[in-house]
């Protein structure tokens, strides 16, 4: 990028809180999709990841709740196994512990007000910044080759794929996204780092540490400060496990899933 170009690309983003960083057809299924960034301009106040650039896969043509409600949120979420499943038109057993209803909403109805960056403008935006792929929806579901573009200058990145299996690439930025210990061996057999979700009850399994911004770890760091998140491009070489959290018919939900 010429000097002039570079410029005028900072004085764009420059005061700029939130964006749109990519649309086009999701990887997973071509449903249209949106790749949103916020917290671009200020500090997040999130006590558990820091300061974080949020980055938001929703789908551009039905809101979050909708495409939850109807399954469609497969296109930004694939086959995981967290999204619950459809019986008889309702979506049940979800144990995702976004509350779509909340944030992801917000960003989908916000959408005709954000600013559309090209490519380029994004990487200036995130450039020297730490930045979570996926928030909500699953970093898979943008084509690997814009994640490349957008994240060269980061300073660092943390994000997850249910998607391992199908996007091996991913390896780069993602941890994969692992609920039992057969997923495990699974991911580590293809080169993987690892974040398994697991039962109070499990064990962990070999070069496995308990996440360090958990509650159960006693909420040592964040994630901003920890950066192990960041799949085969983080300094960290450990996998990361968490016991299942949150509330409790989701938590419910996924130990009654691991134990059927």
């Amino acid at each position: 990028m010429s000097e002039t170009k570079r410029n005028s690309t900072t004085a764009k983003v420059g005061n700029m809180e939130s964006a749109i960083l990519w649309e086009g057809r999701s990887a997973l299924d071509g449903s249209p999709i949106a790749l949103v960034a916020t917290g671009l301009g200020k500090r997040s106040r999130n006590a558990k990841t820091g300061d974080i650039v949020q980055t938001w896969i929703i789908r551009r043509d039905m809101s979050p709740v909708e495409a939850v409600k109807t399954g469609a949120d497969s296109a930004i979420c694939g086959d995981c196994p967290h999204r619950g499943r459809m019986v008889d038109g309702q979506n049940v057993g979800r144990s995702c512990y976004v509350t779509v209803f909340q944030a992801p909403l917000s960003v989908y109805k916000t959408l005709p007000k954000y600013a559309r960056l090209s490519v380029a403008e994004g990487r200036e935006a995130l450039a020297g910044r730490l930045v979570r792929l996926g928030a909500y929806g699953d970093p898979a579901a943008v084509p690997f080759h814009i994640w490349a573009d957008l994240l060269a200058d980061r300073k660092a990145c943390t994000g997850y794929t249910h998607q391992w299996r199908q996007f091996p690439q991913f390896r780069e930025f993602c941890m994969a996204s692992c609920d039992s210990a057969a997923d495990h061996a699974d991911a580590k057999a293809d080169g993987w780092r690892t974040f398994r979700v697991r039962s109070a009850d499990e064990t962990l399994q070999p070069r496995e540490v308990v996440c360090p911004a958990s509650a159960e770890a006693g909420a040592k760091t964040n994630c901003a400060a920890c950066k192990a998140c960041g799949g085969l491009s983080a300094k960290a070489k450990a996998d990361i496990a968490i016991v299942v959290h949150g509330a409790a018919p989701k938590v419910n939900a996924f130990n009654g899933r691991i134990a059927a």
